[in-house]
């Protein structure tokens, strides 16, 4: 993309918003109150905003390689906390996408460099569900659960925090696993069985 185009862009999109609500900066400027929490992947081709329709100030977003949530990213969980705690939204939703290439990386048995202790995370995702991907018959099939599967596992991951588990005592807030069909770009509600993953695990997190 040429850079002097994305000012152009900007200039004509600004002047679009002006033409429509001549106070529409002013307002936004006021400061935000989105209902949702999104956390995706930084791939390029899979926006926020665009694919969900949503307008600036209606979504709060956190995007990084394979839509991760891990207890040790700082960011992750800055955003996480950020998002519940003090804006209070009402939905989180973590959403993956087929042809992911962080996925499709951690399922290559090489030497990545700094993306190996990244990309560890989604490995483990492989070791906790080995059993029900090797009995499907295709790379192709695996890939493609590995990425509902690892979606499954961020949704976990959001849900242990204690933000979140604080939040749930004290006002609803639903938590969303999603996948983003590239070959069709249609959004797939996975319709994540909570009660039924997190079983396991009640007892450690004390889960609601």
């Amino acid at each position: 993309m040429n850079i002097d185009q994305i000012f152009k862009n900007n200039e004509a999109w600004v002047n679009e918003k002006l033409g429509t609500d001549p106070d529409y900066f002013k307002n936004l400027s006021e400061g935000q109150n989105p209902d949702v929490l999104y956390i995706g992947c930084s791939d390029s081709r899979v926006t926020a905003e665009e694919i969900m329709g949503a307008k600036p100030g209606e979504a709060f977003v956190m995007r990084n390689i394979a839509n991760m949530v891990s207890n040790l990213d700082l960011s992750a969980m800055s955003v996480v906390n950020y998002a519940v705690s003090h804006l209070k939204v009402s939905h989180i939703i973590v959403c993956g996408h087929y042809g992911c290439g962080g996925v499709k990386a951690a399922m290559q048995s090489q030497d990545l460099g700094i993306l190996n202790p990244w990309l560890r995370n989604i490995r483990d995702v492989y070791r906790l569900h080995n059993q029900e991907l090797n009995q499907l018959k295709t790379e192709e099939e695996k890939y493609r659960r590995l990425v509902e599967l690892n979606v499954q596992e961020q949704c976990v991951n959001v849900i242990k925090t204690a933000d979140v588990q604080i939040a749930y005592r004290n006002r609803n807030l639903t938590v969303h696993g999603w996948v983003m069909d590239m070959e069709t770009g249609k959004l797939i509600d996975l319709k994540i069985d909570f009660d039924k993953v997190l079983k396991g695990i009640m007892e450690i997190y004390h889960l609601d």
